[in-house]
């Protein structure tokens, strides 16, 4: 085990219409948060979690936790407004040995304890890295309600998490956006914007992003078929 890996999970349930964080809605009989974690615990690679939370999820969370009895350390975050808030308060609290981090949403709870092990190996040959996925739709650039561009669809990956960098890479990529300013929607936007080469680790067509009630029910239905599998 060599890898520390960052969850931000601050959010809350306002987009899929909650009253709660999302991460605390069931899916399958746990929480949603429950799935991600489980598969972080069972990859080989990661060694140590932190979990950013707002502190009215503290108490579910270590719920959570609890419940799971994980062998390996997990930490709660104090989380920010923002997510980018929220992954550097989970940098500037990375144990000082750490020299690669992973980072992954809490919502993608359907990521599989393999693909954090490739990210892993992938970490320790690479300044930094997103998992994605080839586009499969004709994308269309758009202004209004006119399309302006057709870009070729050869070139467009869709980004997913674990995101992965080398922790002082990042941090440092972290204190340059706060004080320039920057808003991104994702960490390798921000090891971009200082000029460094992010690459591609192949991630999993079913490592969607529970943010929907239609992402839930997909989801429902992944976690069984994989049941399924293992059953047979």
């Amino acid at each position: 085990m060599s890898c520390h890996l960052l969850i931000p999970a601050a959010g809350s349930g306002k987009r899929m219409g909650a009253d709660r964080n999302k991460l605390l809605l069931p899916l399958l009989g746990k929480p949603i948060l429950q799935w991600t974690l489980e598969a972080a615990i069972a990859s080989e690679a990661i060694a140590w979690i932190g979990v950013m939370a707002q502190p009215a999820d503290y108490k579910d969370f270590q719920a959570i936790f609890n419940n799971i009895e994980p062998p390996k350390p997990i930490r709660l975050i104090q989380g920010g407004t923002t997510r980018q808030a929220s992954v550097f308060n989970g940098l500037l609290t990375l144990p000082p040995d750490c020299s690669h981090v992973l980072i992954h949403d809490g919502a993608r709870c359907l990521a599989t304890p393999d693909l954090f092990d490739r990210c892993d190996v992938a970490l320790q040959k690479m300044q930094g890295f997103i998992a994605a996925v080839p586009v499969k739709d004709t994308i269309k650039v758009v202004d209004g309600l006119t399309i302006i561009d057709t870009p070729n669809r050869d070139q467009l990956w869709a980004a997913q998490t674990p995101q992965g960098f080398q922790a002082d890479l990042i941090k440092n990529a972290h204190l340059t956006a706060q004080e320039l300013g920057w808003e991104v929607t994702d960490d390798a936007a921000l090891l971009e914007k200082v000029g460094l080469a992010v690459q591609i680790v192949m991630g999993e067509e079913t490592n969607l992003k529970v943010t929907t009630h239609q992402d839930l029910a997909i989801a429902e239905f992944i976690l069984k078929q994989r049941q399924i599998q293992i059953d047979e």
